[in-house]
C-alpha cells in the first residue's frame, strides 16, 4: 500500500471513530452535565436531538459538496470543524450553547463523514475496497465497545468537559494529515452543478423524519413542536423532494447511485441492520439491569462479544465476498443477526447472553462490509460523495428508528419479548432486501484476476425519479 493510500486509509478510520467515540462517551456524561448546567431532562435530549437532525439533514448534499470540491477538503473541513465545537462544548456556561454547538458540532459531522468513505473510493480501486473497509468496521466496532469505559473513566476523574477535550488532539491531528495527502484527487464532473433546492427539501424530509422518530416515543419532552407536526413536514417535504428530482436536470441524486437496485438494496439492508441492532441494545439495557439486577459494569462485561465478533467478521468478510457475493454473504449475515435478537429475548444466564451478543456482533459486522462496500463500489468515482452520504444517513435512521420502535414496543407492557419478536423481523426483512445484491462476479476484472474496466467507468442506470418528459 503507498503513502497516499495509508494517509487516506488513516484519516477515514479517525473520522469514523472520532464519530462513534463522540456520541458513546456523551451518552455517560448526560446525567451529570445535567446536574452541573441545571438542565431539564428535555434540554439534555437536545444535546443529543440537535446533532442527530443536523447530521441526517446535511449527509447527502455534504456527499455532493466532495463530489464537486474535493473529499479531504470537506474531511479536513469538517474534522477542523468538530474539534473547535468539541472545544466550545468543553467550555460552553451554559445549556443552551451546548445545544447550540451541538448542532454546530453535527454540520461538522456530516461534512467529514461522507468524505471517510469518499476518500476511499477514490484512492482505492473497486476491487480492493474490502479490506479498508474492513478496517474502518472493525475500528468502528473497537470504539463502541470503549466509548462507555473511556467516558466513565473522564467523568469519573476529570469530570463531563473532559470527553469533549478527549476530541481536539485527535481531530486537528487528522485534519492537518488530509490537507497534506500527496496527489489529487480525480477532478469533478466538469457539468456536476448543486441542486440547493433538492437539498433544501431533503435536509426538511431528513432532518423532521429524525426528530419524530427521537421525539416519538415521549412527546412531553418534544418541546414546542411535536412528532406529528414533524411527521407531516418529513412527508411533504420527501414528495416535494421526488417531484423535484424528476424535473431537475442535474438532480442531487445522480441516476448512477439512487438509480441501482443494488445500492437500493444495501441501503436499505443498512438502515434494517441498524435498526435491528440499535434497538435490542435500547431493551437489553433495562432487560440486564432492571429484570436480571446486574451493574452497569457487569452488563459490559456480558456485551463484550459483541465487539470482539463485530472485528473479527469484519476481518473476515473481505475473503466471504471474494468467494460467495455479496448477495449470500448479506443474507446470511442477517440471518445470524436476527437469531441473535432471538437468542438474547430468552437469554437470562451468561452463556446464553454472551451467545447472543456474539451473534449480533458476527451479524452487524459482516453486513457494515459487506453492504458498504456494494453502496460505494457500484457509485463512479464522482459519485462517491453521494453515495457515501447515503450510507451514512441509512446509519443514522436506522438507529433512531430502531430505538423508537423499541420504546413503544415496551410501553405497550409485556415486556422485552414483544420489541425483540418486532426486531428480529426487521433483520429478517433486512435478509430478503439482501437478495437483490449482486452475487458473486464472474466478469474480467471483478475478481482483480482479469482486466479492470477504467475507473470512472459506470454502466447505465435507470433513474429511479424519471423525467416528466420521459414518464
Amino acid at each position: 500500500m503507498n503513502h497516499r493510500r495509508t494517509a487516506a486509509l488513516a484519516c477515514s478510520v479517525a473520522g469514523a471513530v472520532i464519530v462513534a467515540l463522540d456520541g458513546t462517551v456523551l451518552t455517560v456524561a448526560q446525567p451529570t452535565l445535567r446536574h452541573d448546567l441545571a438542565a431539564s431532562y428535555s434540554q439534555v435530549q437536545w444535546t443529543s436531538t440537535g446533532y442527530l437532525v443536523a447530521v441526517a439533514s446535511l449527509l447527502v448534499f455534504a456527499g455532493r459538496l466532495g463530489d464537486r470540491y474535493g473529499h479531504r477538503w470537506l474531511f479536513a473541513g469538517g474534522m477542523l470543524g468538530f474539534g473547535a465545537a468539541s472545544a466550545g462544548i468543553g467550555l460552553a456556561p451554559g445549556i443552551g450553547w451546548m445545544i447550540a454547538l451541538r448542532v454546530a458540532q453535527g454540520v461538522c459531522g456530516a461534512l467529514l463523514q461522507p468524505a471517510t468513505l469518499g476518500m476511499l473510493r477514490a484512492t482505492f480501486p473497486p476491487d480492493r475496497l474490502g479490506m479498508p473497509l474492513a478496517v474502518r468496521t472493525s475500528a468502528i466496532g473497537v470504539a463502541a465497545a470503549a466509548g462507555p469505559v473511556v467516558g466513565g473513566a473522564l467523568v469519573a476523574g476529570l469530570g463531563w468537559r473532559a470527553v469533549f477535550f478527549l476530541n481536539i488532539g485527535p481531530a486537528l491531528l487528522f485534519g492537518a494529515l488530509a490537507l497534506a495527502l500527496p496527489g489529487r484527487e480525480p477532478a469533478p464532473a466538469p457539468r456536476l452543478r448543486l441542486d440547493v433546492p433538492g437539498a433544501l427539501l431533503l435536509a426538511a424530509a431528513l432532518g423532521c423524519a429524525v426528530h419524530t422518530l427521537v421525539a416519538l416515543p415521549d412527546p412531553g419532552r418534544a418541546g414546542p413542536v411535536t412528532p406529528a407536526v414533524t411527521g407531516v413536514v418529513a412527508a411533504v417535504a420527501a414528495a416535494a423532494f421526488v417531484r423535484h428530482e424528476r424535473r431537475a436536470e442535474h438532480p442531487l441524486l445522480p441516476p448512477d447511485v439512487v438509480g441501482s437496485a443494488a445500492v437500493g438494496s444495501a441501503v436499505g439492508v443498512l438502515v434494517a441492520a441498524s435498526a435491528a441492532l440499535s434497538g435490542t441494545l435500547f431493551v437489553l439495557t433495562y432487560v440486564l439491569q432492571d429484570t436480571l439486577g446486574l451493574n452497569p459494569f457487569q452488563s459490559a462485561l456480558r456485551s463484550l462479544p459483541l465487539a470482539a465478533l463485530m472485528v473479527l467478521a469484519a476481518a473476515v468478510c473481505p475473503v466471504l465476498l471474494r468467494r460467495v457475493g455479496a448477495r449470500r454473504t448479506t443474507v446470511a449475515a442477517m440471518a445470524v443477526l436476527a437469531l441473535g435478537v432471538l437468542v438474547l429475548a430468552r437469554a437470562t444466564g451468561a452463556p446464553a447472553l454472551c451467545t447472543g451478543f456474539a451473534l449480533l456482533g458476527a451479524g452487524f459486522g459482516t453486513v457494515m462490509v459487506a453492504a458498504t462496500q456494494v453502496v460505494v463500489r457500484q457509485a463512479a468515482v464522482g459519485s462517491a460523495g453521494v453515495a457515501g452520504g447515503l450510507q451514512q444517513t441509512a446509519m443514522n435512521v436506522g438507529p433512531a428508528l430502531g430505538v423508537a420502535a423499541a420504546t413503544t414496543l415496551r410501553g405497550l407492557g409485556g415486556g422485552a419479548g414483544l420489541p425483540l419478536a418486532v426486531l428480529a423481523g426487521v433483520a429478517g426483512a433486512g435478509a430478503v432486501a439482501g437478495r437483490v445484491l449482486p452475487g458473486r462476479a464472474h466478469a474480467p476484472g471483478a475478481d482483480g484476476r482479469g482486466p479492470r474496466p477504467p475507473a470512472g467507468a459506470v454502466r447505465e442506470a435507470v433513474p429511479v425519479f424519471p423525467r416528466d418528459h420521459e414518464a
